[in-house]
């Protein structure tokens, strides 16, 4: 099993519940110990959660038979069956399967604009969150003790791209954040206090429809946050960004939520792909190859529930992914056991986006939500989906300190030298190319004999 995220951790739970010890070894290839509840990374950011609470332990959440090694897949050779693995202390190790469940998520989706990986924070790992919730808390610091206009100027404006639901969420996380520590600092005036959203689409969160859409962004605007739609990113700097349509904005914070791409792992396999996911049947096999099954943000799953005829595709979802890693895993069961496989179809039940206080939008099973009702199906569905009990009562409890006794707007300082760009954390760099994936299998092979 490569990956875990959503759908690889609901596969691998589900594989130890279904197969006896004696039937099947299971083996995680992960960086991390844990899997993180994505869907609340703003909340991290924002402080309203601590980081630990969506760290979901995965020897906690297992049955203790799965067999962990802490690294990340550089490759897969599909011809000899083997995934290459590089641990977290760079050696680089072949692994052997029988059957592979590939499942190793998503990365930012970047463009060449000149300066945006060098100065833009993202927003998909643990370590960013924390270190982007530290950093805006730090430019508010630095803005109370400078007595130069322009770079409180630049400290005090804040820049999000990526007008979907991780854009959204951070933007109005933390422009919470900023709005509640402002009153601790009597020296800085609030209204130069400034938050911008853009994205190049024509609306925000248009998955939600019109009217929910429409509200969301009206909210969001009565609250000081400036949208600007239509609009993108033209150039970076460390002190100021070019939009597309010319205003140069000074800010010391910009940051990147603009979509995800399939992980770079996919491009080893050197098999067909579908806009970077890799292609594969409504069973979540990989055509041509025994054993080897593909889900989550990675794969192209035939979206059969929107066109029976397979011409849709699963949007890169975490309700998707959960039910697909319980699909996968009943596949590879019904697999080992000379059964038939089942196509994957299951129905989006809705969408929920927490707005941050009491500001939230839902649409439950079509049913348009907003404010507090909206707010509490949102957390209840995220509440539920966690895993482990331990991690629900940390998020409960950390729910009901913040709205009792909020923030104290502590910066932690433990990354305060560390990079923290887009480059530094996603190691996209860090796979191998289909030739250097065989050459890697068949020297270790020539090694053994």
């Amino acid at each position: 099993m490569v990956g875990a995220g959503f759908a690889g951790v609901e596969c691998v739970r589900r594989l130890e519940r279904q197969l006896s010890p004696d039937e099947a070894d299971v083996t995680l290839v992960t960086p991390f110990s844990y899997q993180l509840y994505l869907p609340l990374l703003p909340q991290v950011a924002s402080g309203v959660l601590t980081p630990q609470s969506i760290a979901v332990s995965l020897r906690r959440s297992s049955r203790y038979r799965t067999r962990i090694i802490p690294g990340g897949a550089i490759g897969v050779d599909l011809k000899a069956k083997v995934c290459v693995v590089r641990t977290i202390t760079d050696k680089i190790v072949n692994e052997p399967y029988d059957y592979i469940v590939l499942a190793p998520g998503s990365v930012t989706r970047t463009f060449d604009i000149p300066g945006l990986t060098d100065h833009a924070f993202g927003m998909k790992t643990l370590a960013e969150a924390a270190y982007i919730r530290d950093h805006v808390i730090a430019q508010l610091d630095l803005a109370d003790a400078s007595e130069d206009p322009a770079e409180r100027e630049s400290r005090l404006q804040f820049v999000v791209v990526g007008g979907g639901y991780a854009g959204t969420e951070t933007a109005a996380c933390l422009q919470r954040l900023t709005h509640a520590a402002v009153q601790r600092y009597p020296r800085l005036d609030p209204g130069l206090i400034k938050w911008h959203l853009i994205d190049i689409a024509p609306k925000l969160m248009p998955e939600l429809g019109d009217k929910l859409g429409r509200a969301a962004q009206e909210r969001l605007r009565q609250r000081g946050i400036e949208i600007s739609l239509g609009v993108s990113i033209a150039k970076a700097g460390p002190e100021e960004v070019t939009f597309t349509d010319g205003r140069v904005v000074p800010t010391r914070t910009l940051i990147w939520t603009a979509g995800v791409v399939a992980s770079p792992l996919i491009a080893t396999l050197d098999a067909e792909t579908v806009k970077g996911r890799l292609a594969v049947t409504a069973d979540m096999c990989l055509p041509g190859h025994d054993g080897v099954f593909a889900l989550g943000d990675s794969a192209a799953v035939p979206d059969l529930a929107k066109d029976p005829d397979g011409g849709a595709v699963c949007p890169p979802t975490a309700q998707h992914a959960m039910r697909q890693g319980r699909h996968v895993a009943d596949n590879v069961v019904a697999t080992l056991r000379g059964r038939s496989m089942r196509p994957y179809v299951h129905k989006d039940l809705g969408l929920v986006v927490d707005l941050g206080g009491t500001d939230a939008v839902s649409k439950p099973l079509g049913v348009e939500l907003r404010g507090l009702p909206a707010q509490v199906v949102a957390r209840g569905y995220h509440w539920s989906a966690l895993r482990t009990g331990v991690a629900k009562t940390r998020v409960m409890t950390n729910w009901l300190l913040n709205s009792v006794a909020g923030d104290d707007f502590v910066r932690t300082g433990f990354q305060a030298r560390k990079p923290a760009k887009l480059r530094d954390f996603e190691y996209t760099d860090a796979y191998l190319t289909p030739d250097q994936v065989r050459e890697q299998v068949a020297g270790t092979a020539r090694l053994e004999q």
